[in-house]
């Protein structure tokens, strides 16, 4: 008979009182065969679902495909709502039957799966007026097709123009997936010329150590050119780090999962990153709890044992994750699952996109709630990539904050000095006096000179 546990005597008394483990939701991830619920999936079983090939095959692009695949769950005036969206976003539409199956389709609306995804043609609302297709100034800041050279040590190679879904606040929805009505894309296909143009900027400059390899989506690459790309920037003596940045492990985890070629090219390059003393992450893109699954956590468990670094880099988004509840409980499943919550964006202007802007003031307010909630390596840094090139800037950091007129100052002295960057909050989330203002193109310049007057704080 074995030995009884020693009794533990003179247990400290707890300072905290015991808590619920109802409370602990982040643990509690959705498994089973949920995809059933939507009638084209019914019958599916677990390993189809599971195939990658699969889900690509079967991902959603158009309004009828929609119709057919949730026939019944929703009235005909949501379809029609949604064909309007389809011909007013700048995005092409492609949605992947894993994530249709998350949306709740009791309440299509106000999913936030389907906030991001699907555009419906009520919601939508005019772009700010002071909004650019290309927000951000990549292109300004390229030196060559696709990369974008802003920051001093790290630049950013745009190795493909598609992704395994599109997300209907894209940053890149000038240059990302197929024309739409709105809008013609930027061409940046994966062609050898011009990565071959990359590779020589890139091993020309010493100062360059960090290369962001996206697009697209790298989890559209195929496995030799992943390990074509990853090997080709290992070898060169002045990288020292590299990141591939993807949106599919949130919405198509069965590519971890089932593409053993992909997967072990992933793993293949981190396994020689490390051999030569270099850093090989993955950086993803959970912005809501419901994204993240079992099969989620099966996929991080594969990448983690492959000793793969994954962070986190969440949007935030109105009905999405503005409240204290859905960040919170995101960055804590997130870090449940061994990804590090790493940068929470406020939403960029994009081309219709302003009903899922928020204002800078909600971000401020997330991030006083949500430090100290967990570990500081699992607690994001909110940001604003400043309109028009000047980077990343911690979202407190502005020089002022014009709160009436929705304008914020942005400095950046390490990337432009001596320029200011203003973003611009939703125009509906101000009040009637300043939305009458904005509506006013000369009263639009009277406000930025006010904000660029305001003293720094």
């Amino acid at each position: 008979m074995a030995d009884a546990l020693p009794v533990i005597a003179d247990v400290p008394k707890a300072l905290k009182p015991p808590v619920d483990p109802a409370t602990l939701k982040h643990k509690d991830l959705l498994d089973g065969d949920f995809w059933r619920k939507v009638p084209a999936y019914a019958a599916v079983d677990e390993a189809t679902f599971l195939d990658h090939r699969w889900q690509s095959k079967h991902t959603i692009t158009r309004a009828d495909k929609l119709l057919a695949a949730i026939g019944g769950l929703v009235p005909q005036a949501f379809i029609d709502d949604v064909e309007a969206g389809f011909r007013r976003a700048p995005m092409a539409v492609r949605v992947s039957p894993y994530l249709l199956s998350l949306i709740n389709w009791e309440d299509p609306y106000n999913d936030p799966l389907r906030i991001q995804f699907l555009p419906v043609g009520s919601r939508f609302l005019p772009d700010h007026p002071k909004l650019g297709l290309d927000s951000l100034g990549e292109q300004a800041d390229a030196p060559t097709p696709g990369l974008t050279h802003r920051y001093p040590d790290k630049a950013l190679f745009l190795v493909i123009d598609t992704c395994p879904v599109y997300c209907r606040f894209c940053t890149r929805s000038y240059a990302v997936g197929l024309d739409t009505e709105q809008v013609e894309k930027v061409q940046l296909k994966p062609k050898a010329d011009r990565w071959e143009k990359a590779f020589a900027y890139i091993q020309s400059r010493p100062e360059l150590e960090d290369i962001v390899i996206s697009g697209g989506d790298s989890y559209n690459l195929r496995a030799d050119w992943i390990a074509e790309i990853g090997t080709r920037l290992l070898n060169m003596p002045n990288i020292r780090r590299i990141r591939f940045a993807s949106k599919g492990l949130a919405v198509m985890p069965q590519k971890v999962l089932t593409d053993d070629a992909w997967f072990q090219a992933l793993a293949d390059v981190n396994a020689l990153g490390r051999k030569m003393g270099k850093e090989v992450a993955f950086h993803t893109h959970f912005n809501h709890a419901n994204e993240i699954t079992a099969y989620s956590k099966r996929a991080l468990d594969r990448m983690h044992g492959e000793g793969i670094t994954v962070r986190n880099q969440s949007v935030l988004l109105r009905g999405v994750n503005d409240t204290n509840e859905s960040m919170g409980l995101l960055i804590k499943r997130i870090g449940h699952i061994n990804a590090h919550p790493y940068y929470v964006y406020v939403h960029d202007l994009v081309k219709g996109g302003e009903d899922m802007r928020t204002t800078l003031q909600t971000a401020l307010d997330l991030e006083k709630y949500v430090r100290g909630s967990t570990a500081g390596f699992n607690t994001p840094t909110f940001v604003v990539d400043a309109p028009g090139g000047g980077g990343k800037r911690n979202a407190h950091s502005y020089e002022a904050y014009d709160r009436k007129t929705g304008v914020s100052v942005y400095t950046a002295p390490s990337v432009k000095p001596g320029k200011s960057f203003l973003y611009f909050d939703p125009i509906d989330q101000l009040d009637a006096d300043a939305q009458a203002r904005w509506a006013d193109p000369a009263e639009q310049e009277k406000m930025l000179a006010e904000a660029l007057a305001l003293p720094p704080r």
